[in-house]
């Protein structure tokens, strides 16, 4: 009677506080629950296209004797026994944009975006951010941190960044308790060290430039560590095949590897930031083996890498995203970590706000990446306006949450909601542990916190409501999947 008592009393105060839609200033539900203070009872919280629930805390769970299931009967098993990667942390991206948007916001918002996304009991609890080095598509100008020509770099300064990025990231640390796993990524070097001689439109670096360029990144790393902003690791290029309308540049996979082992490695050693993690490709799923083989084979490169990133892009034909290349490469280099660096939606519409989709792609990503060897999730722009940037190439994209510049509020998608599923719950250092679904609607991960506590996330991607089974070692709990939603379930 107690536990049914206590579940009406749950329900109903979760029920009163989901009145606001998602897409009004504040967030509806967002990631204010707490887990349970003893540890036992099972929690389950839901984020659900049918109803007002955002992260919500929406039943307790008991687990029965169930035994063998019969064939009728929905469930996930989770085998807590067998272990995988571990868990490394997820984040966002801190750009230009991002921190241009966040400088017109009122301070009330300002505190309650830092908090919606990197405190750990009332947000979501990023612990892991990426920024550009020079500019990217998402700034507002063209730039770069030395003058033309200067070979030796005597004019290097961080000056433009001082104005918006700098305090941006700076408050992003303080909000995530002091540390933040920040990584950092060229989009192009100056255009004059260049073959096309210019920033946009792919091009590559110049062979006598590569040593120019290689200490560049070892500049970029000192002067934001003066400014308090420990840089945990780089990205060699962004999309190194892609030539792209803004800033761009091409590397073949012998290419970055010839730049990392003759270059960027040893002059990362010889300033000292030896710790520095330094990740490759950082481009899309569809050539990742290839590049993978390149990298990793070449063992003078190889004692370089902590990783290998990768993008959700390479579905732009109408293809499906290519969950099994990354399947593929942790198979063949399994002592190689696999980091997703960045994905978003694109073709911004301020009327798809509320596209149920938008949050079910970062779900589906995430959980098939996840069970395919990736160890973390960095998300593209953490913040965008009204109008999907500022960008100066009209590149406009969605963000999981906009400002409005005109109005002063903060639109959170849902994209928000499915990516706390995660973020908020399984902690860095935490086990991936076998999960399985009985019916392809449901889809599953799981991990194991270094505290013992059990995180398994289950996606409806269906219409239909499902009443399931998280089944472990003959013991059971029932829980109910809402069409298109999205459970986290913490025991």
């Amino acid at each position: 009677m107690k536990k049914n008592l206590f579940v009406l009393i749950t329900l109903a105060l979760f029920a009163c506080s989901q009145t606001k839609d998602a897409n009004q200033d504040q967030p509806s539900g967002a990631a204010g629950a707490a887990y349970s203070t003893d540890g036992k009872k099972p929690l389950v919280y839901t984020t659900a296209d049918t109803a007002n629930l955002r992260l919500s805390l929406t039943d307790t769970l008991e687990f029965k004797q169930m035994g063998q299931p019969f064939e009728t009967q929905i469930c996930v098993f989770v085998d807590p026994d067998m272990t995988f990667q571990t868990y490394f942390g997820t984040g966002a991206a801190l750009t230009d944009a991002s921190a241009e948007t966040f400088a017109k916001l009122p301070a009330d918002k300002q505190k309650e975006f830092m908090q919606a996304y990197f405190d750990k009991e009332k947000g979501i609890g990023y612990t892991v951010a990426r920024t550009n080095i020079n500019s990217c598509d998402f700034s507002s100008d063209m730039y770069t941190y030395v003058s033309n020509n200067d070979k030796e770099l005597k004019t290097f300064n961080i000056d433009h960044d001082r104005k918006y990025k700098i305090p941006f990231i700076k408050q992003a640390i303080a909000a995530a308790g002091g540390k933040l796993d920040l990584f950092a990524s060229p989009w192009s070097p100056p255009a004059w060290m260049k073959d096309n001689n210019n920033m946009l439109q792919g091009g590559k670096l110049k062979p006598d430039h590569y040593a120019s360029w290689a200490l560049y990144y070892t500049k970029f790393i000192k002067e934001y560590e003066k400014e308090g902003i420990p840089v945990w690791g780089i990205s060699i290029q962004n999309e190194p095949m892609a030539k792209q309308r803004w800033e761009s540049c091409i590397y073949t996979g012998e290419e970055e590897t010839d730049f990392l082992k003759n270059h960027l490695g040893p002059t990362m050693q010889k300033e000292g930031l030896g710790d520095k993690k330094i990740i490759v490709w950082d481009h899309n799923r569809d050539l990742i083996y290839q590049r993978a083989q390149t990298y990793f084979k070449d063992p003078e490169a190889s004692k370089y890498i902590w990783g290998i990133g990768f993008h959700w892009y390479e579905d732009w034909s109408g293809g499906q995203p290519m969950y099994e290349n990354l399947k593929r490469v942790h198979e063949a280099f399994p002592d190689k970590n696999i980091f997703f660096t960045e994905g978003c939606a694109e073709s911004f519409d301020a009327k798809r706000y509320n596209a149920w989709v938008l949050g079910e792609e970062y779900g589906r990503s995430m959980i098939n990446d996840f069970n395919n060897g990736m160890v973390g999730f960095t998300d593209w722009n953490i913040l965008l306006d009204e109008t999907g940037g500022p960008n100066h190439v009209q590149n406009f994209c969605f963000a999981p949450v906009h400002g409005d510049t005109k109005t002063g509020k903060l639109i959170y998608t849902n994209s928000y909601y499915y990516i706390g599923h995660f973020s908020k719950f399984i902690k860095p250092g935490a086990k991936r542990v076998s999960s399985a679904a009985s019916r392809s609607q449901l889809l599953t991960t799981a991990f194991r916190n270094e505290d013992g506590k059990m995180v398994v996330v289950v996606m409806n991607q269906g219409s239909g409501r499902f009443p399931y089974y998280i089944w472990i070692n003959g013991q059971a709990a029932e829980v109910q999947a809402l069409p298109h939603s999205i459970n986290t379930i913490v025991f």
